[in-house]
């Protein structure tokens, strides 16, 4: 990282950061070209590890790229604004990104998956073992082996 006074180096202070976003892009190797996807998710960290969870459907390009090669890139951001400092204009902002391998859910993690999905996104009332018994519902899981984080905040104190 060039600009190591961004970089957020606790692990709790990146969970928060991740738990505050909406959306985790995806990125895999493609065919011809990386290939980037937007998923919900859930989460936990499991000591140091972060893992994360997403679903999708039983079959298709995502599930296709990831049975010939598992390895994955994880994105987080959130954007707040934009601030002229000095003789530049600023974006503020929140990120943090990941790499692991992404690997398919069966029994009790399965179901551990969706809840954590269903709970991140608000949507708890919908029951994770009946979700997990949906024929076309994939669950998937990346553990991550490394994760940074990073924020430019220039609006703070200025």
């Amino acid at each position: 990282m060039r600009r190591k006074d961004r970089e957020i180096l606790q692990k709790a202070q990146i969970a928060e950061l991740i738990g505050r976003c909406q959306t985790v892009r995806m990125g895999m190797f493609g065919e011809d070209f990386p290939y980037i996807v937007p998923l919900s998710f859930g989460f936990e960290m499991c000591g140091e590890r972060l893992v994360v969870y997403f679903h999708c459907a039983a079959e298709g390009k995502k599930l296709d790229l990831l049975a010939r090669n598992n390895k994955v890139c994880l994105e987080w951001d959130i954007l707040h604004g934009y601030a002229e400092v000095g003789n530049a204009l600023m974006a503020e902002y929140e990120s943090a990104i990941a790499f692991g391998r992404a690997q398919r859910c069966e029994g009790a993690e399965r179901v551990n998956g969706l809840r954590l999905l269903l709970e991140h996104t608000g949507f708890s009332d919908h029951s994770p073992e009946r979700c997990a018994d949906l024929p076309a519902v994939e669950v998937c899981r990346v553990e991550c082996d490394r994760v940074t984080g990073k924020r430019c905040t220039p609006f703070k104190g200025k």
